[in-house]
């Protein structure tokens, strides 16, 4: 007893420490990784960088340089959330301080008019936020009760424009203020009105109740899955932050109208950072298990490990990253789950930042069919050195092998056809050239393959996208007729199903900016045509355009819907899902809001579905066998007459678009159909294909393959009735 009390001493002395488990060992890097990137050098740190910012402002004989230290130190007291003291500070220098160059004075002026617009966001929208706070074009609920703060910016703005009518920023700045405090339109001065693009569609308006349901957690930019992560058939939601100070969200749906944040108990909320979130099952066990992708946007400072976070059935989540040999250290926040070989086993393609010094090639994980992976991007062709932003995969040459396509910062995207052997080495090669897809020239962020027109071939849509931007300057020129450019518009591709893609964006209706970061796709109206929403904005504060949703007319254009459907937050937009939440047949929206920085946090919100059009729909819940469990990569193909016309809608199982994470079960809409003629499941491991006659529509199916029936289940429609929560629960509406 004496020589292990002696040994244990002994060990305390000499500060060993007990040994951590995986959880705690992934804790700790995370820790780790956040001390080393508090530093006046990461533009994402910007308590750092205000510190570094006072010491140079202190530093005698500046001159005029010591304003533009201001100006810069007012930018980052609002990336910390400190409105007033910006306000203070940029006001003192702009009364107190004579500046005889005019534009730098102009500077000033715009700087403090946005520190004001800011402090008047901060009063209203998030500390007395309602449902209809911030939601362009602003109205109703949404109009500030203290109009003080843009009252001010409208003064400075005003002030600014007088001398610069055609700053374009200041002019987009100036109506969204007046909208705020209920002017706008009538009280704008005529030269500087710009008018609202509100679009000419009636659609019912969505409602957003995510404060009332408990699902507003206030937080900066990250991810959002929605999915069934216990296995009761009922949507939960997941969310994540970009910040390392800041958990992951597990809400658990309790199945009579209330959801219960359940992070702390499945050991999710130990875990921080990650921008972008996935589901996955990699272990073929039939829980959908979570992958966590970190360090994007970041560079030298976002070599943060990523996380695969293993379900484990019981409610509880446990990292598996390094036991599963996907431990890598690069800033990334997009990856790609497919099993890419056929083998019956997921893989994951991971899209790296790599930037001039700073190398971070992507990442090709093949399973190794026991629950860990194999580094193989070199030896498959994937091993891209690029700035990547999204990266989607699906089978758009109707081979039966999964492609990849390959969104960058660096003016050109990359398709890759897969050629590989079944259960043999992964092949790529680049097709990009050949499928008719020029270099763009232009910076893309979000992207998926789709079939919006169901003609039986993946299209492609990728989201044009500036970092560095002035977005307020564009929406300006574009509102008052202006802008010629193409920076910032969706691309969309159309599959010609003849070996080529061709750009109809403008043919689709696709002209105006979004500047998408966040982005999916679902079908709001169940006509069969997949709509899609677009999470906006970029780090600049002035950065404030409307989230955007689009309706898909019948698979040859789009039309934006966003100001009837009231889904167009002007807070930064980043993780998307579509994802039917109350189970009345409508798929909702769910989206993962906040900027890039702690003073630009904003709280998530839920848009529910009013039930566009009364059409009909089918869930479908696929089940692998000898392909994989979670059945990604599986294609659907429901049949049906509307009209007297019979027609097909054409899926592939996956979770949506490169940014957020819709469910895996296929939410389908069928119109006016009373009966669905067939449905048809083609398997990618055997090649096989399944159908089913004569089903009913309105009905949630599970088909496993190679099984000879369909099996329905029943869910429970919410209605979100106002009652007092139990302990734990949070209120619905």
């Amino acid at each position: 007893m004496k020589v292990i009390i002696y040994l244990c001493g002994l060990s305390l002395l000499l500060g060993c420490k007990p040994k951590l488990n995986a959880n705690q060992q992934m804790v700790e890097r995370l820790k780790e990784q956040s001390l080393f990137a508090n530093t006046a050098a990461n533009a994402y740190a910007p308590a750092a960088v205000l510190k570094h910012l006072d010491s140079a402002i202190s530093t005698p004989h500046l001159g005029a340089d010591v304003i533009n230290l201001q100006i810069n130190k007012t930018l980052t007291l609002l990336e910390l959330g400190k409105e007033q003291q910006a306000v203070s500070l940029m006001d003192s220098v702009l009364n107190k301080t004579f500046i005889a160059d005019y534009l730098l004075r102009q500077s000033v002026t715009k700087t403090l008019a946005l520190a004001y617009l800011r402090l008047g966001e901060r009063t209203n929208c998030i500390h007395n936020h309602s449902a209809q706070s911030c939601i362009f074009p602003i109205a109703g609920g949404g109009i500030h009760a203290d109009k003080s703060g843009s009252q001010k910016a409208i003064e400075l703005y005003e002030k600014v424009l007088k001398s610069d009518s055609y700053d374009y920023e200041s002019r987009w700045l100036l109506n969204i203020a007046y909208m705020t405090t209920g002017g706008y339109p009538a009280k704008v001065p005529p030269g500087l009105l710009l008018k609202t693009d509100t679009g000419s569609a009636e659609t019912e308006p969505f409602k957003e109740v995510a404060m009332n349901l408990g699902l507003a957690v206030t937080k900066i930019s990250g991810g959002s899955i929605v999915d069934d992560f216990d296995n009761d058939g009922y949507n939960d939601i997941i969310t994540s932050s970009a910040s390392l100070a800041e958990p992951m969200h597990y809400f658990h749906n309790n199945r009579n109208g209330t959801f219960t944040d359940r992070g702390k108990a499945s050991g999710l909320s130990q875990f921080t950072g990650g921008l972008n979130i996935m589901q996955t099952d990699y272990n073929n066990d039939g829980f959908k298990d979570i992958f966590v992708v970190r360090g994007g946007w970041k560079g030298k400072f976002g070599k943060e490990p990523n996380s695969l976070l293993k379900n484990n059935g019981n409610g509880t989540f446990t990292d598996v990253t390094e036991q599963s040999g996907l431990l890598s250290f690069h800033p990334t926040q997009t990856a790609t789950w497919a099993d890419f070989n056929n083998d019956g086993w997921l893989d994951v393609f991971i899209g790296n930042e790599s930037a001039p010094g700073d190398e971070n090639v992507s990442e090709l994980y093949i399973s190794n069919k026991n629950g860990t992976f194999t580094e193989q991007a070199a030896t498959a062709g994937c091993a891209l050195n690029l700035f990547v932003k999204g990266v989607t995969s699906g089978d758009f040459d109707n081979d039966g092998r999964p492609d990849l396509y390959v969104s960058t910062m660096n003016g050109r995207n990359v398709l890759l056809k897969n050629e590989s052997i079944k259960s043999g080495q992964v092949k790529f090669t680049d097709v990009t050239t050949q499928w008719g897809l020029p270099a763009l020239g232009q910076a893309t962020f979000a992207t998926w393959f789709f079939d919006y027109d169901n003609d039986g071939n993946l299209d492609l849509l990728a989201c044009g996208y500036g970092n560095d931007t002035p977005i307020a300057a564009i929406a300006g020129e574009e509102a008052s007729g202006h802008y010629r450019g193409n920076n910032g518009k969706v691309v969309l591709y159309h599959n010609t199903g003849k070996g080529k893609f061709e750009n109809v964006s403008v043919k689709a209706g696709l002209t105006k900016i979004a500047f998408a970061m966040g982005a999916n796709f679902g079908d709001v109206d169940n006509d069969g045509y997949n709509d899609f929403y677009l999470a906006t904005g970029n780090p600049q504060f002035s950065s404030l355009i409307p989230n955007k949703l689009y309706k898909n007319n019948g698979g040859q254009s789009f039309t934006d819907i966003t100001a009837s459907a009231r889904v167009g937050s002007l807070q930064k937009g980043h993780g998307v899902s579509f994802a039917d939440l109350d189970n009345d047949g409508y798929e909702d929206i769910h989206v993962s809001l906040g900027g890039a920085y702690i003073g630009d946090a904003y709280q998530n919100a839920l848009f529910m579905n009013p039930a566009q059009d009364n059409n009909q729909w089918i869930d479908i819940l696929l089940e692998g066998t000898k392909s994989n469990r979670a059945a990604i990569g599986a294609k659907i193909k429901v049949t049906f007459t509307t009209n007297g016309k019979q027609r097909s809608v054409y899926r592939e199982v996956n979770s949506g678009g490169s940014f957020g994470s819709n469910p895996l079960l296929q939410h389908i809409g069928v119109g006016k159909a009373t009966q669905i003629d067939e449905v048809q499941v083609y398997w990618p491991v055997t090649g096989k294909t399944q159908a089913f006659k004569n089903i009913k529509p309105g009905q949630h199916l599970k088909i496993a393959e190679g099984s000879p029936a369909v099996y329905p289940f029943n869910l429970k429609r919410f209605n979100f009735n106002i009652r007092t929560p139990h302990a734990g629960e949070v209120m619905c509406m």
